[in-house]
């Protein structure tokens, strides 16, 4: 997916993201977000939220919002900062 950008094992890429990027949260395996082996998660985002991005996701770091209730509010290009989607996320907490 994605022209194999990420061909390392889950185990290998845990590795790399808490030690370049420091990270301290839970980092789950990748799955497949497109084609017959889509991971179930995804076909549900996709079909919660398809727009004119259509039914693909197009690239890494697609983003979507999603609600307490787990209806999806909005979908981001990965071109989208998640600084530029801050507002949405506080807005959607306050409710």
């Amino acid at each position: 997916q994605f022209g194999s950008q990420e061909p390392g094992t889950n185990s290998e890429i845990k590795q790399f993201a808490c030690t370049r990027f420091k990270a301290e949260f839970p980092i789950f395996d990748k799955v497949d977000v497109n084609g017959p082996k889509t991971a179930p998660v995804y076909q549900f985002l996709k079909s919660s939220a398809g727009g004119f991005l259509g039914d693909l996701i197009k690239w890494n770091f697609e983003k979507f919002l999603v609600d307490k209730n787990g209806k999806v509010v909005e979908r981001y290009p990965p071109t989208t900062s998640p600084f530029q989607i801050e507002k949405d996320i506080r807005k959607l907490v306050a409710a």
